[in-house]
């Protein structure tokens, strides 16, 4: 007997021996192939990046998950008793594995496994965090073994706080949101310490099926396991009974996180966007953190869309009705398909479906299921004669409800434009929209379309022609013209606007009137050479060609670009860079970029008490001198009193500007400013072609601008141009730029540089009488 008891205990031994080299062998094999974990100590977890506006308003993030990183000191007691209860009650009792919950997940399961029930997992919080940081999704052996090796080594080098950190900022738990502090905006709009019991009660009962248990998707099965989470928290003593009785009945109250303004400010975010992963990369942008201050400014932002859109629109209905999206009459689900039409909800236009058509009534349905009648009295501007004709039963459209409760018809225009709201002393752009519609079209025309500026380009030449001994009285030849381009190029014959010849006009008329043969005149005296060297130093133009026509804006730039370089005439002659973004911090505090080009020379020697000003200086090259600078904003301030843009006078305002339009009407700008912003609009076609015969800047662009200062400047907050020192203000008739007299009929406050005062009404002067200094001069 004593014989069989050793050999049985000998095999028993021997047995538990070979089972214990088995799993030595096994967990040595698989440690030699686990991940470093150890980089869990210093791990900073993937954190959106936010764009803020000028006021601070956040309107966009930057992320490939959305992900609010918040350290465990500011968790609050709710949301970790929650998550506790729901995931790991033992948490902070276990060394990683929860050898209670293992053996108790195991009889559960066979029970499971007899009634064909699906089978229970006893993961640790500890173990999700070895899984989520340092594995796959994979349902294996392999593993779960792993799994096991790293939660025992994870627990030996970081403690329960750091672990349970780790997770609560990286659990996905539905729509996108990584982490309890995302997750709490996403479906509450609260930061987590905002939080109640039950509401924290609901984020902890995502992690095990986030889309199942998703209150948006399905609120009777997210009450269901949110009941659970709360059970166990009354189990594990977190809140008494009475609570819970309370809690379960309550029910799930949702709201959606709002977003600020981001459908008006797409073309300037995404702007903003590319330039940074420009200069920081890609994996900066989006895991980062960084905090993005921009000089956006919101209200002119909406203003801006809205005008710009309206501009488009106006001028599309002057060409009528082209016809609906399409026709749905067949379709089964129009809707849906409708739904693939829609524009940023900004427009406020709806996407609707002709149902009937009796008697010059046009019956429609919305997307929203509402029926409507559209407003036939609002139609002319289709030129369709027999409304009848107009729409057929089943065609999709656009609508839009006006006031008298009708429905006003719409159409997407083919056109398109941008426009750009700068501060010209600084650069900064303080709104921007590169299109009509960002859904429809993310290119952004106003930093990426090149189109020539035609004669919005021209204030650059008169500019350079008053630094170079010209005033704004000097006369020049406005008579036909030809000139050579070179041996391999045709003759060049510019011609003014209505092809008329007005003889000897002062510097100022031709500016006002844009006239094209003068300001090729002033060019062929300047030099080309000159010409091309100011617009590549205003960075209009990189690399323009060698061609006398570039006097009238015939090579192509940006509007922004141009913009910019308006900028010059109104901040007395300074180059200014366009900048769309202020500051960019990283998530510590620490500024990692400034655009920032002043400076405050005594501003450490100020104290908070002292009645000192702070002297703030810049450091941005002088291109103008104030006085030539000046002397252009008064002449584009004539001419929107008397020139091409003088349907702004009834603005009653203190702006200048200049139209521009290319040959054929192919391109049109409108360039405008108060003495504290600069306005650029442009409207043209994406593949260029004419816009129509009558419409020039003045007719298509300009009426945005004027909408653009209507609603958005005041006029107590307008003040009149800065007039320079070293200039002189004397009173000329303004046909002629002389002295007045008595004979005079129109007269003009014009500014003369002091120094050149005598030369200015001295005849005898070269630089007073342009127009026999040619010889290539013919006339036809």
């Amino acid at each position: 007997m004593s014989k069989l008891f050793k050999k049985i205990l000998l095999l028993v031994g021997s047995g538990f021996i070979l089972m214990f080299l088995i799993l030595v062998s096994v967990l040595w094999a698989f440690s030699n192939n686990l991940p470093d974990y150890k980089y869990l100590k210093s791990y900073k977890a993937p954190v959106s990046s936010k764009i803020y506006s000028g006021d601070g308003e956040l309107i966009q993030d930057f992320s490939s998950e959305k992900r609010i990183f918040i350290p465990y000191n500011s968790i609050p007691k709710k949301v970790v008793n929650s998550f506790l209860s729901a995931e790991d009650k033992n948490f902070f009792n276990h060394p990683g594995i929860d050898a209670k919950g293992v053996m108790r997940a195991v009889v559960k399961n066979i029970s499971n496994i007899i009634k064909s029930k699906r089978l229970e997992g006893a993961s640790t919080i500890t173990q999700q965090v070895a899984k989520n940081f340092l594995l796959s999704n994979e349902v294996s052996i392999n593993r779960k073994i792993k799994e096991a090796i790293l939660a025992f080594r994870i627990e030996r080098s970081l403690n329960k706080e750091r672990i349970l950190e780790l997770y609560l900022n990286q659990i996905y738990l539905g729509e996108g949101a990584y982490g309890i502090a995302a997750a709490s905006l996403e479906y509450f709009d609260k930061s987590i310490d905002e939080l109640n019991y039950e509401e924290a009660a609901l984020l902890a009962a995502l992690p095990k099926a986030p889309s199942r248990y998703n209150p948006y998707k399905n609120k009777k099965i997210a009450k269901f396991r949110r009941d659970l989470v709360l059970k166990n928290l009354k189990n594990n003593k977190y809140i008494s009974e009475d609570q819970f009785n309370y809690l379960k009945n309550k029910k799930i109250l949702l709201k959606k996180r709002k977003k600020i303004f981001l459908e008006d400010s797409r073309y300037y975010v995404e702007e903003v966007r590319k330039d940074i992963i420009k200069k920081l990369s890609y994996e900066k942008v989006y895991k980062e953190g960084l905090n993005i201050k921009t000089p956006l400014n919101l209200e002119y932002q909406e203003i801006a869309s809205k005008v710009l859109r309206e501009g488009i629109e106006s001028y599309d209905k002057r060409k009528g009705w082209r016809g609906p999206i399409t026709n749905l009459k067949q379709s089964s689900n129009w809707i849906k398909e409708a739904k693939k039409y829609s524009l940023e909800k900004s427009f406020e236009w709806t996407l609707s479906k002709v149902i009937e058509i009796n008697n010059s009534r046009i019956i429609i349905e919305t997307t929203e299921k509402q029926k409507g009648e559209i407003d036939i009295s609002n139609l002319k501007w289709t030129k369709v004669n027999d409304y009848n004709e107009l729409l057929n039963v089943g065609d999709l459209i656009y609508t839009k409800k006006n006031k008298n409760n009708y429905f006003d018809l719409k159409q997407l225009p083919l056109a398109n434009g941008s426009i750009v709201v700068m501060d010209p002393f600084t650069g900064r752009v303080l709104a921007l929209s590169g299109g009509f519609s960002f859904k429809k079209s993310e290119f952004n025309r106003a930093t990426q379309a090149l189109r020539q500026p035609g004669s919005a380009f021209k204030p650059f030449v008169y500019a350079l022609a008053l630094e170079n001994g010209y005033s704004p009285s000097t006369l020049i030849l406005d008579a036909p013209l030809v000139l050579e381009q070179g041996s391999d190029l045709k003759m060049w014959k510019p011609e003014n606007y209505g092809k008329k010849f007005y003889g000897p006009s002062t510097l100022r008329m031709g500016l006002e009137k844009s006239r094209n043969l003068m300001t090729v005149r002033i060019s062929q005296d300047l030099g080309l050479n000159k010409i091309l060297n100011l617009s590549k130093e205003l960075g209009i133009y990189d690399n323009p060609k060698e061609l006398l026509s570039i006097s009238l804006g015939s090579e192509e730039t940006t509007l922004l670009k141009l913009t910019s370089g308006y900028c010059s005439f109104v901040n007395g002659g300074k180059i200014v860079n366009p900048k769309l973004i202020d500051r960019i911090q990283d998530s510590e505090g620490n500024t990692i970029l400034k655009t920032e080009d002043r400076e405050c020379f005594n501003c450490k020697n100020i104290s908070f008490l002292s009645e000192d000003i702070p002297v703030i200086k810049d450091n941005f090259k002088q291109i103008f001198s104030p006085q030539t600078a000046y002397q252009i904003t008064s002449i584009l301030e004539g001419a929107t009193k008397r020139g091409t843009a003088k349907k702004l006078n009834s603005l009653k305002l203190d702006i200048g500007g200049k139209t521009g339009t290319t040959n054929k009407n192919t391109d049109t700008w409108f360039i405008g400013f108060t003495s504290n912003l600069v306005v650029g609009v442009y409207v043209g076609y994406d593949e260029p072609k004419s816009l129509g015969k009558f419409e020039t800047g003045a007719k298509t662009a300009m009426p945005i601008f004027k909408s653009f200062i209507q609603d958005a400047i005041k006029k107590e907050n307008t003040r009149p141009f800065k007039v320079p020192q070293d200039l002189t203000l004397m009173v000329v008739d303004s046909e002629t730029g002389k002295k007045v007299n008595f004979s005079s009929k129109k007269t003009i406050i014009e500014s003369f540089k002091s120094k050149n005062i005598k030369d200015n009404f001295d005849l005898s002067k070269k630089n007073n009488n342009r127009f026999n200094n040619y010889n290539v001069l013919r006339f036809y």
